[in-house]
């Protein structure tokens, strides 16, 4: 039943994407790691996102193990495989190919941070090398680039964003779009204002003491 609610819970963020012009199409793919078991449930390839039933979700292990599915398996499977192993931290992942983000995607420039929402992500959305999609060279780079952060460009391709569950990692790849879009305007109009790192801890220190109910620390208050 746990991972039968995991491959419905991946058709309805799927829906969602689409819904939020993220992806369409077959564009982009997403998968979730079951936090008790480790299988991994990940989007077939080649098949509309409203078209996809929990049953044509693929379960698949941490080395790309058919455990069950009807279909082949995201062309990017590999490159997700690579963000669980690295990123233990990580329970989801979505990739899209959404307009605003590809576009500084195909420029091969960074989205720096304009607007404090980058905090959930990192200090910056960096770019990762133009590989062939679906590969293990494209996979690499993907997680060395990531790091530890919550998003990144691929040269030339789309985007992809992380988090601790499918909520947190389409909320991510929804904040990336924002970015894009939001750097790429004020561009046009003159140089965007790019907020210090020491500001990015600040407002990460607020979103933690909301998120427990606590205080924010002394060292990372405004002055």
């Amino acid at each position: 039943m746990r991972l039968e609610a995991l491959r419905a819970a991946i058709v309805d963020a799927g829906r969602e994407l689409e819904r939020a012009r993220l992806v369409e199409g077959t564009s982009g793919n997403l998968s979730a790691r079951d936090p008790a078991g480790g299988t991994i449930a990940i989007t077939p390839g080649s098949v509309e996102y409203r078209r996809i039933h929990p049953a044509d979700v693929l379960l698949v292990d941490v080395d790309g193990n058919l455990e069950e599915g009807l279909h082949e398996p995201s062309s990017e499977l590999s490159m997700h495989l690579a963000v669980y192993r690295r990123r233990p931290d990580v329970g989801a992942v979505v990739h899209t190919h959404s307009r605003w983000a590809t576009t500084w995607a195909v420029l091969g420039r960074e989205i720096p941070a304009v607007h404090y929402v980058i905090a959930s992500i990192g200090y910056s959305v960096g770019v990762a090398p133009y590989a062939t999609f679906g590969t293990e060279e494209l996979a690499r780079k993907v997680v060395s680039t990531l790091a530890a952060d919550n998003a990144v460009l691929l040269a030339s391709h789309g985007v992809l964003a992380v988090g601790a569950d499918l909520r947190a990692a389409f909320e991510n790849a929804v904040r990336v779009e924002f970015l894009a879009e939001v750097y790429w305007k004020a561009s046009r109009i003159g140089a965007p204002v790019v907020l210090p790192p020491e500001e990015i801890d600040r407002v990460r220190a607020q979103a933690a003491a909301k998120r427990t109910g606590g205080s924010i620390p002394e060292t990372t208050r405004n002055a």
